[in-house]
């Protein structure tokens, strides 16, 4: 048996990190401490607010939501599963009575030329099913509940004006004007607050992983 000159190595590929952000969605939770897996990620982390992607090893992991400055007893305790390549958000949703956490996959389809994505999550609670629609009434999401979220779409890049409307009906809750949308970028509309209440109901408009 004929043995080349050359020794056989093993090449290990280091692995491709995923990324985990966490964002404060309840409206009348203080501000908040988070740890992951018992390393301190955010500190004073407040309503609307966003954290960094933090680049994470796919496994399991615990994510720990305290009121800030403590460390006693958590408002939130829940797992996520990382999956290779793959990238979360990990919203903080619900009054604060009953506040959990909900994972939002930020997922990246394949873009056709010229276009960007988009994705809606209704993180209301006491807001209805709702549509989301252009200002002429295209749908462009049909009847999104509470915590529930949308398919991705695909959409031409522009300035957009988006609504939100109790579904199937055209009463309009929400009018968010001026919304611009990028090519070969990806976005994630978020409706938070609450509907005739303080604070009130908005959106905040996130640029996913995917889009750096």
């Amino acid at each position: 048996m004929y043995y080349g000159p050359y020794p056989h190595y093993m090449f290990r590929m280091a692995p491709v990190p995923s990324y985990a952000r966490v964002l404060h969605a309840s409206p009348d939770a203080p501000a908040v401490d988070v740890y992951i897996s018992g390393k301190l990620v955010a500190q004073n982390l407040t309503y609307k607010n966003f954290t960094p992607y933090l680049p994470l090893t796919p496994g399991k992991y615990t994510i720990l939501v305290y009121p800030a400055g403590t460390k006693t007893t958590p408002v939130i305790n829940t797992s996520l599963d990382v999956m290779p390549n793959s990238n979360y958000t990990v919203a903080a949703v619900g009054m604060l009575k009953d506040i959990k956490a909900l994972i939002v996959p930020d997922t990246a389809l394949p873009l056709p030329p010229n276009r960007g994505q988009i994705k809606f999550v209704h993180l209301s609670p006491n807001a209805p099913m709702v549509d989301i629609t252009l200002a002429d009434g295209t749908i462009l999401f049909r009847n999104i509940e509470y915590k529930e979220i949308s398919n991705n779409l695909a959409v031409a890049p522009g300035r957009y004006t988006i609504q939100a409307r109790i579904a199937g009906t055209p009463q309009i809750v929400l009018t968010v004007p001026n919304v611009v949308i990028q090519p070969n970028r990806y976005y994630t509309i978020y409706a938070v607050g609450l509907v005739n209440e303080k604070p009130p109901l908005q959106v905040l408009i996130a640029l996913d992983k995917a889009s750096y």
